[in-house]
């Protein structure tokens, strides 16, 4: 069995492009904004000290690095 990992956070999965929470039940990628704050939101479940500047630094500088969102605009500085 071939693993994979999800384009748009880079966590393990089966199969498709997309993991189970960046992806609706289709597994269409979830919207850049929705997406930012459910990463923003693990990582500071992750780590309660945190604040929420930097868990959205961590979340955009983790995005910069993944398939799904090379080259966005919001990720450029662009938008």
């Amino acid at each position: 069995m071939s693993h994979a990992n999800c384009q748009s956070c880079g966590m393990p999965i089966e199969s498709g492009k997309y993991c189970q929470y960046c992806s609706d039940s289709d597994g269409n990628l979830h919207g850049f904004d929705e997406t930012v704050e459910r990463m923003t939101q693990f990582w500071r479940s992750q780590d309660q000290s945190l604040s929420a500047d930097a868990a959205r630094a961590k979340t955009l500088a983790h995005m910069a690095s993944m398939p799904a969102w090379k080259g966005h605009p919001k990720l450029r500085g662009d938008a």
